[in-house]
């Protein structure tokens, strides 16, 4: 017969395990604390539950496993700082590896959700409405949207594969994006390794092809100059000769600038993305999912009206543009790259 005398367990053990079950942060901050912690108001975090809730609830008590609102806190305070360890001392009970697989569950889950949120105009109302809009910057028109792409820091996977070696020298995802005029991702790729080149990415993109395929009919992007000028992908003009290319590449600038505010106000919302965070140390394959729900996320909180603290309102120094001239076309692309000139000189012409 076992006579053992079983010791009680520690109370600050069973304080902490029944919040780890039970605790709600959102019960005890306020809107404006939320909002600092989350990055996302109150209702969106909300909305976020009532998705991931069902799929990562754990059917035992085993172990005190997280709730369900506990593990989508630890994975949104961990887009927010990009910190592990932070998380982990704002949480209570909480380990880093429980923070580590809070963030992959939640992640996995939320970006299933992401074509809900990211999408660009392809109806004839929605273009049009993101012309007027566009047109409103700077006069261009025709403008459904602004593309770039930027670098984001990550984890080398693997020492002998210099794929994912930036021309900044260091392991990130050459993510391209599209923003509209609302300053919402209506467009991101991520997919592809720092090497990759700004060209090749739009022109292997959904996107991309469905411009070149004229789904977006006579809708135009705009892109800076690691982008081939077409007739529906306006760039600058490389050595303005006349005022009226002058002031089109002016134009071309203010209106662009919108994808470059954006990409700012995306890294200090969600400084897991942020250089000065680290960056995500996490393979590609779990990096990718990440960014897309950061940007899913960054377009919730614009749409509701989220702010970004006055304390984050600073810049990345990260000059993410491809400095390199449009390049010739390559042989037998001459009569394309002539339409698109032919193009931009109708836009040109407006800015007489």
């Amino acid at each position: 017969m076992n006579n053992r005398i079983r010791r009680r367990r520690s109370l600050l053990v069973v304080i902490n395990a029944e919040l780890r079950v039970r605790f709600n942060p959102l019960d005890t901050l306020s809107d404006g604390e939320i909002m600092l912690r989350y990055r996302l108001p109150r209702g969106e975090i909300l909305q976020l539950f009532d998705i991931v809730s069902p799929l990562i609830a754990r059917a035992t008590r085993r172990n005190y496993a997280l709730s369900p609102m506990v593990q989508l806190l630890a994975a949104l305070r961990f887009y927010a700082t990009g910190s592990f360890l932070q998380v982990v001392g704002d949480g209570v009970g909480l380990s880093r590896a429980a923070v580590s697989k809070s963030v992959a569950a939640v992640t996995a889950i939320l970006a299933q959700e992401a074509h809900h949120h990211i999408r660009v105009a392809d109806t004839q109302q929605e273009m049009l409405t993101e012309n007027q809009l566009f047109h409103q910057v700077a006069g261009i028109p025709r403008v459904i949207g602004v593309v770039d792409g930027t670098l984001i820091l990550i984890a080398n996977p693997t020492l002998q594969d210099g794929a994912f070696i930036c021309r900044k020298g260091y392991s990130a995802l050459n993510v391209q994006v599209i923003v509209d005029a609302k300053g919402l991702f209506s467009d991101v790729v991520a997919n592809w390794p720092g090497s990759a080149h700004d060209a090749f990415i739009w022109a292997d993109s959904a996107v991309g092809r469905d411009a070149a395929a004229g789904v977006f009919g006579r809708g135009i992007f705009l892109g800076d100059s690691g982008y081939p000028l077409r007739s529906y992908l306006l760039t600058l003009v490389a050595n303005p000769a006349t005022a009226a290319e002058e002031n089109y590449n002016t134009a071309h600038i203010r209106t662009r600038g919108l994808v470059e505010r954006v990409l700012g106000r995306w890294k200090l919302r969600f400084r897991c993305l942020h250089r000065s965070a680290g960056g995500l140390r996490f393979t590609p394959e779990r990096s990718i999912r990440v960014i897309v729900v950061t940007a899913m996320l960054h377009n919730m909180a614009v749409r509701a009206g989220g702010y970004l603290p006055e304390e984050d309102e600073d810049d990345e120094d990260d000059d993410d543009d491809d400095e390199d001239a449009n390049p010739p076309p390559p042989e037998g692309r001459a009569a394309l790259h002539r339409a698109s000139l032919r193009v931009r000189q109708t836009i040109i012409n407006l800015f007489v």
